[in-house]
C-alpha cells in the first residue's frame, strides 16, 4: 500500500539523478523544506492528509497538484492535448509543462505512476 504522504512528496519534489545519488534542486532545499517533508511522512491515511493539506494550503493548490498528477497519467495513458484539456480543465501550458517533466525530468511523475499502476493490479487501495 503507497502512503498517500510519500506520493505527494515525489510528486512535488524537484530533483535529479546522478550516478544513482539523489540531489534535490538547491534553490528548494533548505531546513524548512526538510522539516514540512518530514511533516508529510508522518501522515498516516488519506483523512490525514486532507486534515493536514487543508491547513496548509489553499483549496486551489491541492487541486492543481491533483490536475497535474490526472494530466500526467493522461498523458502516459496516450491521450491528446485536447482529451486531457476537455477531462480536466488543464491549460495548454499545464499540460506542457507536465509533459515535458514526465519526458525529460527527474523521473518522479513515472515513479509515482508505476507505484499507482501496481496498487491497481493488486487490486489494493489506501
Amino acid at each position: 500500500m503507497i502512503n498517500s504522504a510519500a506520493l505527494l512528496k515525489c510528486f512535488v519534489l524537484n530533483f535529479c539523478v546522478s550516478d544513482g545519488v539523489i540531489f534535490l534542486n538547491s534553490k528548494l532545499r533548505s531546513e524548512l523544506v526538510d522539516k514540512l517533508f518530514e511533516a508529510i511522512l508522518l501522515l498516516r491515511n488519506k483523512e490525514e492528509c486532507y486534515s493536514f493539506f487543508e491547513d496548509i494550503g489553499t483549496v486551489s493548490e491541492i487541486k492543481a497538484f491533483a490536475q497535474r498528477l490526472e494530466v500526467a497519467k493522461m498523458l502516459d495513458a496516450g491521450k491528446t492535448y485536447r482529451e486531457i484539456h476537455e477531462k480536466t480543465g488543464a491549460s495548454e501550458a499545464t499540460i506542457s509543462r507536465v509533459s515535458r517533466a514526465l519526458n525529460y525530468g527527474a523521473d518522479g511523475y513515472r515513479l509515482i505512476l508505476e507505484r499507482l499502476k501496481e496498487i491497481e493490479r493488486s487490486g489494493k487501495k489506501d
